[in-house]
């Protein structure tokens, strides 16, 4: 179902290239380019067509790597180095904020001032628990019209870690971590770069419980059941 565009939705790009672009500073490898002599810096590449008898047939998509436990930790983190982070801002509708989860193809965003500080994370859970209809019947108004700041968990209540730890750590490690705080969902942070705020702290990436066992090969639990979802990550692991 299509949503009508809003003067936030407008800058999404930008705040999500100005929230992360310490990060790319810093760390964007750019490939060399093509060394060869100026009077010949471009040129055509052959083409072909198909023979008598030949056919052409797109390749099939590779999903995504299965893992292990004692693989590496960083083998199941967004890194957002390389996947570009889904943001909205705290008075967005939950109802905008769930369609674009789905556009998207992602269970959580970030929450996400002017001036891109993160404020929170909200995820499908929090949209599509009880608390929306909930705050719907003690506001009287429509499940629709509740907004992201209503449900999001603020920024200073979320888990985080170090990337510089998560590097030495392995699959099973992030699994424990997240069992220990209960939460599907914590960031990897890592330190300001040279010239930057002291304070600041950038999200290098996030651990989703949902993806690590998407990615151990276990089905999707109906209702995104965390507990069984834990149960089954566990079960795998010691398996």
């Amino acid at each position: 179902m299509a949503t009508k565009s809003s003067p936030e939705s407008d800058h999404m790009p930008q705040l999500v290239e100005r929230m992360f672009s310490g990060i790319v500073r810093d760390y964007d490898v750019r490939p060399l380019p093509v060394q060869r002599p100026r009077e010949q810096l471009y040129r055509p590449l052959r083409e072909t067509k198909a023979g008598v008898g030949a056919t052409y047939r797109l390749q099939s998509q590779v999903s995504g790597a299965r893992v292990q436990a004692d693989a590496r930790a960083t083998d199941v983190m967004t890194d957002l180095r390389k996947v570009a982070a889904v943001v909205t801002r705290s008075f967005a509708t939950v109802h905008d904020a769930h369609q674009a989860m789905i556009a998207h193809g992602v269970r959580a965003l970030f929450v996400v001032d002017e001036q891109s500080i993160v404020l929170g994370i909200i995820t499908a859970t929090d949209i599509l628990g009880e608390k929306p209809v909930q705050l719907a019947q003690q506001r009287g108004v429509r499940h629709d019209e509740i907004l992201v700041r209503d449900l999001m968990t603020p920024a200073d209540l979320l888990e985080a870690m170090s990337f510089e730890e998560v590097t030495q750590a392995c699959v099973g490690d992030i699994v424990a971590t997240l069992r220990r705080s209960g939460r599907q969902h914590a960031l990897v942070i890592e330190s300001a770069p040279a010239g930057a705020a002291s304070s600041t702290l950038f999200v290098r990436g996030m651990f989703s419980l949902t993806q690590i066992a998407r990615q151990l090969g276990l089905p999707p639990q109906p209702g995104h059941e965390v507990a069984r979802t834990f149960a089954e990550i566990e079960a795998a692991i010691g398996a």
